[in-house]
């Protein structure tokens, strides 16, 4: 039996900036010093169950005001524009982990809804980089998921629609409820911002499924990108299977498998990407 892994399997360059920059404020911090991240760092249980072993306290929603001291990591999904503030009105250290392209992202919108363009946000509703984006709008941003949420947008046809997307967004899709807006009618300027490596990822995932018989797909719960991973690998092979850590696994092979395929989200950390991979060599 065959076991291929994806070679873009595991952190994105974004991800493992992120995890990084925790890890050198750990190293650099004495004393009473005390790190926290803004909400979870990224989105895997064991790498923040990891960083609390070392100190670091992830500060969720509407808790800043109650940090009176101490080093605040913005997270790689990126925050509102007033959560900046709060730490700089509040006299807090503030180092800066959002992914790159995810900031890319707060500048466009930023811009191009000050010249009173309306932003349409690309994505899933609630999800930490969306809120985070639409924290940087001048105006208030319409987040669109769904071909049919497209189909029913009733806006101006007089305003310019700015369209961005989360990066982690599957890129047929985008383009799709990109389509329904031209075809509406509507001044259309689309900034595509699905980051590089999420596109190459999801391209691979599925080029492996269509040949695998059973497919793994590794991430954590809250991933919105290892999610969608999932949901590529099972449309072309129907044995997918969507896995946090080895621990969650319960395989049963039948001796007509040739081809286990396995991926990952941009969040799995390596280690456990070896385990699984070890394990069904060894097993099966």
């Amino acid at each position: 039996m065959e076991v291929i892994v994806a070679k873009s399997a595991g952190f994105c360059f974004g991800v493992k900036r992120a995890v990084d920059t925790v890890y050198e404020q750990v190293e650099k911090a004495s004393g009473d010093d005390k790190i926290y991240t803004y909400g979870p760092i990224i989105h895997n249980e064991q790498v923040v169950e990891e960083l609390q072993n070392h100190g670091v306290e992830v500060l969720e929603e509407g808790k800043l005001g109650e940090v009176k001291k101490g080093t605040i990591i913005i997270r790689s999904h990126g925050v509102e524009k007033k959560i900046y503030d709060q730490i700089e009105a509040q006299n807090l250290t503030c180092v800066d982990a959002t992914c790159p392209f995810v900031k890319r992202i707060h500048k466009v919108v930023e811009k191009e809804s000050a010249e009173g363009k309306q932003i349409i946000i690309v994505g899933n509703d609630g999800h930490p980089e969306v809120v985070g984006i639409e924290g940087w709008c001048h105006n208030k941003a319409v987040v669109i998921g769904t071909v049919e949420e497209a189909e029913n947008y009733q806006g101006s046809k007089e305003t310019e629609l700015c369209v961005v997307s989360q990066t982690t967004f599957r890129m047929n899709k985008f383009q799709e409820i990109v389509d329904i807006f031209a075809t509406k009618g509507y001044n259309v300027n689309v900034v595509n911002t699905i980051c590089n490596a999420t596109e190459e990822r999801q391209t691979e995932a599925k080029a492996i499924a269509q040949k695998a018989d059973v497919m793994i797909v590794i991430g954590g719960a809250h991933s919105s990108n290892s999610r969608k991973l999932y949901e590529i690998c099972k449309s072309e092979c129907e044995q997918t299977y969507f896995i946090q850590t080895l621990d969650d696994l319960h395989l049963e092979l039948p001796k007509s498998v040739r081809l286990v395929g396995i991926t990952a989200g941009a969040s799995t950390p390596n280690n456990i990407i070896e385990e699984v991979q070890s394990y069904v060599r060894r097993n099966f």
